[in-house]
Order: structure tokens, then C-alpha cells, then sequence
């Protein structure tokens, strides 16, 4: 039973359903990447490499020859025993023109030097390989104190090409009135981090289910913005 439950949560957790509503305080949020990475993982082919794997969560939505989990080397990481290889920081353990395919998931944010990373994640892509990356664009400080950047659309395509990779396409995920629903969530359920399990999980399901509710009618009714969004999704090719 624990088990199930386990799963349940994992799942609505990166792919929320009508449950997420009640259940999940990152809807939005996750609903907006599992839609992404669906799309997307169709683009990814041959040997694939996912940069920052951490729990792997959007394995299953891949068909490719090989999928290798690369995670930061830390004591949470190692202990959570999902990744396939660790890395310093610096240098992947992998040598060149290594990869068919690169997912680099929610992790671009947490790098401080992201021109040495991008340039190490080129190095072991082989030519006209595909990466599909997510990044932030919205959201409050996380996994402190690594939590370095947010990124404009324009700065992160420049970004890339400065790094050698071309953009094939540059989608803005949750550029609706629900990025303010989401942000009110996120920060209801930082405030109520320290509660009681169980006035917590009421406070869950009745108010920040009603946010999410509020938000999936609203959306329906204003008007989208563009230049007010969740996160950045884009795939590249490798150009040299």
C-alpha cells in the first residue's frame, strides 16, 4: 500500500493529472514541462545522454539505443544511486563525440559558469547531434545556494550560439495568467514548509487546490502574455 502511494505521488508529482490539482503545489509548473518533454523527447535519438539526470523522472518518454544519467558528484546524488556517472563540476567523464542526443533538464539555473558547461556538454555531442534544454525563466530561489541564473529568451539564445549550437526551436512554457497562480502556490508552500504534516496536507488540498482551480478557469478567460512565463524550453543542434 505505502508503495503504491509512493508511486502515485512520484507520478503526480512530474506528471500531475486532475489529482495534481489537489495534490501538487507545482500544477503548473510541472504539467507545462511533462507536456514539453513529451513533444520533445521525439526529436532525441541514438545515444542520449541526460545532463543532471538527478531522479530521472522523464526516462520513460524516451526511445533511444542508450540512456546514460550524468549527476553532479554529491553526497545526496551518490546516496540517491540513480545517476550512471558523476562528474566534478567540470569535466564530463566521457570522451568526445560521445553522444547522438542531450536532455538537460531544470539544471542550466544551478551552474555558475554556464559557457564551460555548455562548451563541455558540445565537446562530448557528436556533430548535428540534438539537445532539448529547460531552464527557468519565473521562479523563486531554489536548492540554495545553488541557485545562480534566470535567463531572458534573448540572452539564452545567445547564450547557445556563443557555445555553438543552432536553435531549431524556442518554445516559452506557461506564458499565461497561470504563471501568477503558480507563483502564489510556490510561495504558499514555502511559507508552510515548517507546519504540522497534517494541517499542511489540509492546507494543500482546500487552498492551494483552489489556486490551481482558480488558475486552470482563468487561464481560459485572459488573454496570453508572452513576455510572462514559466520556463524556457528549446532544442539545438550541434553546429562544429
Amino acid at each position: 500500500m505505502k508503495t503504491k502511494v509512493q508511486a502515485l505521488m512520484r507520478k503526480e508529482s512530474f506528471f500531475p493529472s486532475w489529482l495534481g490539482v489537489f495534490i501538487n503545489p507545482f500544477y503548473f509548473a510541472r504539467l507545462g514541462l511533462a507536456n514539453a518533454m513529451k513533444r520533445y523527447s521525439k526529436s532525441l535519438n541514438g545515444r542520449l545522454l541526460d545532463v543532471g539526470c538527478g531522479t530521472k523522472p522523464y526516462r520513460s518518454l524516451f526511445v533511444v539505443d542508450e540512456y546514460v544519467g550524468l549527476d553532479i558528484a554529491s553526497e545526496s546524488s551518490r546516496k540517491r544511486g540513480i545517476a550512471d556517472y558523476f562528474y566534478d563540476g567540470n569535466i564530463f567523464p566521457f570522451p568526445a563525440q560521445e553522444f547522438d542526443a542531450v536532455l538537460c533538464n531544470q539544471v542550466l539555473e544551478h551552474v555558475f559558469n554556464p559557457n564551460e558547461f555548455l562548451g563541455e556538454i558540445s565537446r562530448v555531442m557528436k556533430p548535428g547531434a540534438k539537445m532539448v534544454l529547460t531552464v527557468p525563466f519565473i521562479w523563486d530561489e531554489h536548492e540554495q545556494p545553488y541557485d545562480y541564473a534566470r535567463y531572458s529568451s534573448f540572452g539564452l539564445k545567445v547564450l547557445l550560439e556563443r557555445n555553438g549550437f543552432r536553435i531549431l526551436k524556442q518554445e516559452k512554457l506557461g506564458a499565461d495568467v497561470s504563471t501568477l497562480f503558480q507563483l502564489t502556490n510556490a510561495y504558499l508552500y514555502k511559507i508552510s514548509e515548517q507546519w504540522n504534516t497534517h494541517i499542511r496536507l489540509l492546507f494543500t488540498l482546500f487552498v492551494m487546490g483552489l489556486v490551481n482551480l482558480t488558475g486552470l478557469v482563468a487561464r481560459y478567460i485572459f488573454p496570453k502574455n508572452p513576455d510572462l512565463f514559466l520556463d524556457h524550453v528549446v532544442l539545438v543542434e550541434k553546429t562544429t
